[in-house]
């Protein structure tokens, strides 16, 4: 049976990645793990926690950074990533406690990355689903991971996915072709805010 969360557990992951910000931003603080939580809060899970800004009603990047092993309890690894997104990606300068009723929340829970074995690597976009899956590619030290919906959010196929996560690798667009390129995909369960604060949802994938 596939790992999966309630709505209930899901909203309090996305409240408690606000929490964790907020407390960090405003007091310098970080928050302890709660204690009594049911079996699926306390198990290892990779965790990515997206940050966006509001800005005309469209959402804009401003931090995405996550553990995408299963090395950190699900709880403690929110908090400790919600943390390191909203104050440590490389691409953005730090969250300002300014900025926090004009930001959304969204948590995704991976299940544990699997290689995808294929005598062909030219049969790759056959065997991911764009929708579904997320991918990390990886040849010696170099290393690129893509959340599942990345390619929704910039309608890409399953070849252009394979490309653009060697890119975020460092490497060459079609390096997915070479056999010495490694390839795993996951899954993930999203939630994320609809608006600042706002009421939590699960997110659902869908092709355009």
């Amino acid at each position: 049976m596939r790992f999966q969360l309630t709505e209930i557990e899901g909203e309090f992951l996305v409240k408690l990645a606000r929490k964790a910000v907020e407390k960090y931003l405003k007091i310098g603080k970080i928050i302890k793990t709660p204690q009594k939580l049911g079996d699926n809060l306390t198990r290892r899970c990779g965790v990515f926690i997206t940050i966006n800004s509001l800005e005309l009603g469209k959402k804009i990047l401003r931090g995405c950074i996550g553990y995408p092993y299963p090395t950190t309890m699900l709880a403690q690894a929110i908090i400790e990533c919600a943390i390191s997104s909203a104050t440590q990606d490389p691409r953005f300068p730090p969250l300002s406690a300014d900025e926090l009723d004009n930001i959304v929340f969204e948590i995704s829970v991976l299940t544990p990355p699997e290689p995808i074995k294929i005598g062909n690597p030219k049969d790759l976009p056959s065997i991911i689903k764009v929708g579904e899956d997320g991918l990390i590619v990886e040849s010696g030290m170099q290393k690129g991971l893509l959340l599942p919906q990345v390619p929704i959010e910039w309608n890409w196929d399953e070849r252009e996915f394979l490309s653009h996560c060697c890119i975020k690798a460092g490497l060459l667009p079609d390096s997915w072709l070479t056999k010495s390129t490694k390839i795993h995909k996951f899954r993930a369960i999203i939630f994320e805010e609809a608006t600042p604060k706002g009421k939590i949802k699960r997110k659902v994938l869908r092709r355009h």
